[in-house]
């Protein structure tokens, strides 16, 4: 017995007719058939059930009440006539004989209709988010995530991982991200950072002799949102494991993850172990991304050597070796092709928004002749890109071209877009698991123009010192470094990172050095792992998949803030509880801030 209610509103059956019960919940909706019969219905979390009101008294006192009131109801349940068999308990209905209103709701308009709420504006949803969230809807989804993140515990505690939890306040950490920072009222000038992970901690419990560890952990950056990405906060399954290798860390994770996408999954399909691996530059010539889809079966192709110089402006490889250096070209083929020209121009048209670069296309029609887009260029050279491209009657050929990094991210989402948009080309029943690997220790920063880590600055270089030594000699590019570091991703969206971790003090520091850090500043940085690391450091290895992607995929949800109780919008802002907000002079003053007002 719970206290105002005997059963829930998602249990009664044809078995308790006639039995005298009380039901706790919402008043989701009232329909009136004359002065004497309403039907109402009754929502808790559990479900709804029908009530009746069959006397004047009784529909009155319903129609005194706001829909979304809560309310409790005391009656007789018995089968209903019209039954409903959509619902659980759709057999039956229950007669009231007392009406009680426990928390009345003040408003004659709600802001959106609760049971369809999904289709009301985002900045209305978020803003009242409680509301929101009594649709059963989208409630499946919270209680979804608090189900996989029960079972990743108990998969995790089974594997003989201790749950150990890291601070929340810590130093600043230039670990690709912006920092939020709180301010030391005891220490002027001072502040705390709120960590982006926790990278430092996991690595040195490996040190403090901690074999095995995760947490679900809180990770904080100011970062700008995505639909994959929630702006300010996120969840992620965070693991380390001493004395590991990257085959200790892959078993773990093939072990855990497929039986949980098996059982909460939205698909019924999931990759078994082992995942299918590939390395980073395969990944980046055949899919055009870091992050492939391998429910789609199209792949990027090198385009054949005569389309340089077919006298197409954008191919012509004098022209764009003068502006922009070596160019590449890249097709997409897909196979079986009938859509319109229509079609075409709003796809290819949505691929230079995504990607920045624009597309090009032409097509073999069923007669085998080249049609459309740049098919003049494309025609007196008709033979060799045929053979080359292997192109069939009904083919269909997008290109992408400057420089490689540029034609490969418009081939990538060439890849995708044409995937998902073109029937048969996505077998999307199903979770497709793949992992990332030989990634480039470095690369040439965009901004900066100089070397920088191209991922984790903690990732152990393939290879560890030598390579290292051989580049700062000058016998070796830094860029043909590759780390011992690799990215889980699942049906196109990543959803880890991790690394074998350089646990080496020297080897730490020359890594730093190519990036223009000295021992000096790796001590600055990172003081504690420096220090613990010259007292004997285990080789170890960890990952950490995102609990709200992993959730988002699970749900088949195209949003991450779907499968987030209480989410930011875009802008990093939380309008429900108006933050972030003004604070007053006292609390400035405490903290030893002082605003200053930025000339216009």
């Amino acid at each position: 017995m719970v206290q105002n209610r005997t059963h829930t509103c998602g249990e009664l059956r044809l078995t308790d007719a006639g039995k005298q019960v009380k039901l706790s919940g919402w008043m989701e909706n009232i329909r009136e058939v004359g002065a004497e019969l309403a039907f109402i219905v009754l929502r808790d979390f559990y479900g709804t059930t029908q009530i009746v009101a069959e006397t004047p008294e009784m529909v009155a006192q319903f129609k005194a009440v706001n829909k979304e009131s809560t309310i409790s109801v005391e009656g007789t349940v018995r089968e209903r006539a019209s039954k409903n068999p959509k619902l659980s308990t759709g057999d039956i209905e229950v007669v009231p004989t007392k009406m009680e209103v426990l928390g009345r709701c003040r408003h004659n308009e709600l802001p959106f209709q609760v049971n369809r709420s999904r289709e009301a504006d985002e900045a209305q949803r978020l803003k009242y988010r409680y509301l929101d969230l009594r649709n059963p809807e989208v409630k499946s989804n919270i209680v979804l995530r608090c189900q996989v993140v029960s079972a990743i515990r108990q998969a995790m505690t089974d594997h003989g991982f201790l749950e150990i939890t890291t601070p929340i306040l810590t130093a600043s950490s230039p670990e690709g991200a912006r920092d939020y920072l709180v301010p030391a009222r005891n220490h002027p000038g001072k502040f705390y950072a709120l960590p982006q992970a926790p990278q430092q901690f996991k690595q040195l419990l490996m040190t403090s002799g901690f074999d095995r560890y995760f947490q679900i952990a809180p990770c904080f950056r100011d970062e700008d949102a995505r639909a994959d990405r929630s702006p300010g906060e996120f969840y992620q399954l965070d693991m380390e494991m001493a004395f590991a290798t990257q085959e200790d860390v892959f078993a773990v994770i093939e072990d855990v993850l497929p039986p949980i996408f098996a059982r909460y999954g939205k698909y019924s399909r999931a990759s078994s172990a082992p995942f299918q691996r590939i390395t980073y530059l395969d990944a980046m010539e055949n899919f055009g991304t870091d992050k492939p889809d391998l429910r789609i079966d199209l792949r990027v192709k090198d385009a054949p050597a005569a389309l340089y110089d077919c006298g197409f402006g954008p191919f012509d490889t004098r022209e764009r070796q003068a502006s922009e250096g070596v160019l590449t070209i890249k097709a997409v083929v897909v196979s079986d092709f009938h859509e319109t020209r229509k079609f075409i121009d709003k796809t290819l048209a949505e691929v230079e928004v995504v990607s920045g670069g624009k597309p090009y296309w032409f097509r073999l029609d069923e007669n085998g002749e080249i049609v459309g887009g740049i098919a003049k260029f494309v025609q007196p050279i008709r033979d060799e890109v045929i053979s080359a491209l292997n192109l069939k009657p009904n083919d269909f050929v997008a290109l992408a071209a400057g420089k490689q990094t540029a034609a490969w991210k418009t081939a990538g989402v060439l890849v995708k877009t044409l995937g998902a948009a073109v029937p048969g080309h996505m077998d999307r029943e199903q979770y497709a698991f793949c992992w990332i690997v030989d990634f480039p220790m470095y690369e040439i920063g965009e901004e900066s123009g100089e070397l920088e880590f191209c991922h984790n600055p903690f990732s152990m270089p393939n290879g560890g010192l030598e390579p290292l030594m051989l580049a700062e000699q000058g016998k070796l590019d830094p860029l043909d470094i590759r780390a011992d570091q690799y990215d889980l991703v699942c049906n196109g969206v990543e959803l880890s990172s991790g690394a074998v971790r350089n646990h080496d003090p020297e080897i730490m520091v020359k890594a730093f050095e190519l990036v223009r850090l000295g021992e000096e500043d790796v001590k600055a940085k990172f003081p504690a792992m420096y220090n613990a690391f010259t007292y004997g450091a285990p080789p170890h290895a960890g990952i950490a998949p995102g609990v709200d992607r992993m959730v988002m995929l699970l749900a088949g949800e195209d949003s991450i803030r779907e499968i987030i109780p209480f989410p930011m919008n875009k802008n990093a802002a939380d309008v429900m509880m108006s933050a972030p907000g003004e604070v007053t002079a006292k609390q400035l003053d405490e903290l030893h801030i002082a605003l200053v007002k930025v000339e216009e």
